[in-house]
């Protein structure tokens, strides 16, 4: 059985009340003509029906980490089939007046999680410190751009979902984006220029570019909703104690 949709799989009726709802935000998120997300590759994405869309259970019950990595390893193994605009999108049900606080660490439990039961050993080349500018997620032997947005998020609504949700993006992706510099570079000055009009809050300091030397990718997952960030990244100790084989 399969753990992946599309926006217009058959098989969308078979989902719950709240999945279907937040699958329907979504996509109202990303057509809105007259506020566009600020994400052009991922609104692109979207157009072309190259996005993937998994449903998880409550972020804060141990047992979903089992069902996310299900999700993310099967998209792992077929991502490439998808097309070059193509990212895994995954809906947690809903946990009612948390804090932005409490999301990040939730975020964090999951990358533990699935760091924990990943099958794969870290790939080779990807420093296992998450404070060398190279490091980034991996799962499954694959090399990822996580991002997390959350209800709690009010000022960055770049941010903001009706439930907890993960946009999953592989590493191929961004570079095939990458290798057409002319128009890489004009999308990303439109990206943030549509970020200073959708959010209530200037754009965050620690958002950059992968492999900049000042740039750490771990900053970029879970961005808060304001312009602080965490000085050491939760995923430093896993590492050392999961990926060493």
């Amino acid at each position: 059985m399969s753990h992946l949709y599309t926006a217009s799989s058959s098989s969308l009726k078979s989902l719950e009340d709240w999945q279907l709802n937040a699958l329907d935000k979504f996509q109202t998120k990303m057509t809105d003509k007259e506020k566009p997300f600020p994400c052009i590759p991922a609104t692109i994405g979207f157009a072309k029906n190259q996005l993937r869309y998994g449903f998880a259970d409550d972020p804060g019950d141990p047992a979903t980490i089992q069902l996310t990595a299900s999700i993310l390893k099967e998209f792992t193994k077929h991502s490439r089939n998808y097309g070059s605009y193509t990212s895994l999108i995954i809906f947690y049900k809903h946990k009612d007046h948390l804090r932005v606080e409490e999301y990040e660490q939730l975020f964090w439990d999951q990358l533990t999680g699935l760091s924990e039961i990943d099958e794969v050993e870290w790939p080779n080349g990807i420093p296992k410190d998450p404070h060398d500018p190279l490091w980034e997620f991996c799962f499954h032997g694959e090399k990822y751009f996580m991002y997390c947005a959350t209800p709690a998020h009010k000022n960055r609504q770049s941010r903001h979902f009706d439930t907890m949700m993960l946009a999953i993006t592989p590493r191929w992706v961004l570079q095939e984006f990458m290798k057409k510099e002319t128009l890489a570079s004009r999308i990303k000055n439109q990206v943030r220029k549509r970020l200073l009009n959708y959010d209530t809050i200037s754009i965050h300091p620690d958002l950059n570019s992968y492999g900049d030397e000042d740039n750490f990718e771990w900053k970029q997952y879970f961005l808060r909703d304001d312009d602080t960030a965490i000085s050491k990244c939760p995923f430093h100790r896993l590492l050392g104690t999961f990926k060493n084989k």
